[in-house]
């Protein structure tokens, strides 16, 4: 069992303590989980690290389950949530749910007598070719990592989520939008580089976070999720708890903490802190 959290991470810890204990935990992995390089043994600054690793670890000590949330694909999320012991996952922002073995999609508004897939149902229906063409140069697939999708299209340049948006209704595909998950590289030549996701409405980590929720046949306050992102942020409505890690996006108040630790120490603060938590409650016993 690792020592109590440091008084850094008091008011998370006060914060759990008030609340039934935690008994899973939603994670996003790159920025978040992830050092530098996409390493669970490094930190944020590429330093090897065991910090991380070592709480996945003590959570389950604890039954505690840990859930990936990513923007991954789905057969690599598969993988890594396999390599690093965790009980299933998000794929693609909440579009393809991994549990148990199996898999599912999410749909949300996305027509399903289109394609088998949504990621080709958004194809075929010409909202990829709306965007493409609304934005030429300004835009486009995000190679390697948008082949192999199931859930939705990988893209990368900088436009304005709104006006994609708008491009969308006018052609007719309302059911269609665009999620911003911040910047990224691979496009020489230009600055302030985004990556967009292209999904279905109703679709997104938040939905697919509540859906996992009433499977579970757990309460939003027996939830903590961790991020870094604007998208991560949306998980804060389905929980009672949610981490901003100290790379991330977002404010405190209202059941959002942040903490010291940048990415995988972060995660780790928010780990210690719920075990402490229940160390701190004399009805609790652990289930180590």
């Amino acid at each position: 069992m690792p020592e109590l959290a440091s008084d850094a991470v008091d008011p998370l810890i006060d914060h759990l303590v008030a609340l039934p204990p935690v008994e899973v935990v939603y994670t996003d992995l790159d920025g978040t989980l992830l050092g530098r390089g996409g390493s669970v043994l490094r930190d944020a600054d590429g330093r090897p690290s065991l910090r991380a690793a070592g709480a996945l670890v003590a959570a389950a000590e604890e039954g505690i389950a840990v859930v990936a949330v990513s923007g991954r694909r789905a057969a690599d999320l598969r993988h890594d949530a396999r390599l690093l012991g965790l009980d299933g996952g998000f794929a693609e922002v909440g579009t393809v749910v991994i549990r148990g073995g199996a898999q599912h999609h999410r749909w949300g508004g996305c027509p399903r007598d289109l394609a088998d897939t949504p990621r080709e149902a958004l194809r075929v229906a010409g909202a990829l070719d709306v965007l493409l063409a609304a934005f030429d140069g300004d835009i486009r697939p995000f190679e390697p990592w948008d082949a192999g999708r199931e859930g939705g299209h990988l893209l990368h340049g900088r436009i304005d989520v709104a006006a994609a948006d708008a491009a969308l209704e006018a052609a007719g595909l309302g059911w269609a939008h665009v999620l911003d998950n911040g910047r990224a590289g691979g496009w020489e030549g230009r600055a302030d580089v985004h990556a967009y996701h292209l999904v279905a409405r109703g679709t997104g980590k938040a939905a697919a976070l509540a859906e996992d929720l009433a499977e579970r046949r757990l309460t939003r306050d027996q939830a903590l999720a961790v991020g870094d992102s604007v998208e991560d942020l949306t998980m804060a409505g389905e929980v009672g708890t949610y981490v901003i890690v100290a790379n991330g996006h977002g404010e405190e108040g209202a059941g959002c903490v942040r903490v010291p630790g940048r990415n995988g120490d972060g995660v780790a603060d928010a780990i210690d802190a719920v075990l402490a938590a229940r160390r701190l409650r004399p009805d609790l016993r652990s289930r180590g």
